[in-house]
């Protein structure tokens, strides 16, 4: 669940185009002649960057750190040139969405700097990644919590997933695994449930995706709705399927004028 409407921009786009991410895994040990600020530039997610970094520099300002957590979009290339995003199943031993599938993330803390800084940290927390492997090139649009917190996507590149030795932590995670970004904007394996939060109707994506070796994940709720969203902007092209319930609010409008 998330307030966040796609840009229209997006919607504009052909949906049954070949998907090609706008993001760039190279580094400057493959290609020396990328000057730092060329690599730099690169490794942004291309027309989010200013709006983005504005909007979180308020957002900062004005959101409490007992209401504010942040998750990590960790992506690195597969063996077959696609991106993949790390995601974990959260232990039974949580009073909070045991067993569900989540990115790795939590609270912020007091001693953390900022968003990004509360993402890595978690990271490491729950599944031992080093912050030192990971590149954080940009923050998403904040989403809200069932618990009402502000949840920042922080996007990181894992240029060497070779170095990353996980490491789980039992009181918080029961499995590590991953899943290709592109699956998030596609009708197969996916469905939407109808749900309410007081007055509120909205749509929860759930997909299901089988892993070889770790069996059948559910992928649903927020962390759905934040990689749906991610997947939207990195591929820029809207989903497949409608991610949002019809607005009929200008029809009801409408009617009762008449």
């Amino acid at each position: 669940m998330a307030f966040i409407t796609p840009n229209s921009q997006l919607m504009n786009c052909e949906s049954n185009k070949k998907l090609q991410p706008i993001i760039n895994f190279s580094s400057k040990e493959d290609n020396e002649e990328i000057s730092d600020n060329n690599l730099h530039e690169n490794f942004y997610i291309v027309g989010i960057k200013e709006y983005i970094t504005t909007r979180n520099l308020h957002l900062s300002k004005v959101i409490s750190r007992e209401k504010r957590a942040a998750v990590l979009i960790c992506l690195y290339q597969g063996l077959e040139g696609e991106i993949r995003v790390i995601l974990t199943k959260r232990s039974m031993k949580l009073s909070t969405h045991p067993g569900e599938v989540a990115l790795p993330g939590g609270k912020m803390d007091e001693e953390d700097l900022d968003d990004s800084a509360t993402a890595l940290r978690e990271a490491k927390e729950e599944i031992g990644l080093k912050s030192s492997l990971v590149q954080v090139i940009t923050n998403l649009e904040p989403f809200i919590s069932l618990h009402l917190l502000t949840v920042v996507p922080v996007v990181g590149l894992l240029s060497r997933i070779e170095e990353f030795k996980p490491l789980l932590n039992a009181d918080e995670v029961d499995a590590i695994f991953d899943v290709p970004l592109d699956i998030f904007l596609k009708e197969e394996n996916h469905r939407r449930v109808e749900k309410e939060w007081g007055r509120w109707k909205y749509v929860c994506h759930i997909f299901e995706y089988e892993s070889s070796k770790k069996g059948v994940f559910q992928i649903g709720g927020l962390t759905a709705s934040i990689l749906i969203h991610a997947a939207s902007i990195i591929y820029q092209t809207p989903p497949s399927f409608s991610e949002y319930l019809p607005d009929f609010s200008q029809l009801q409008f409408t009617l009762n004028m008449n």
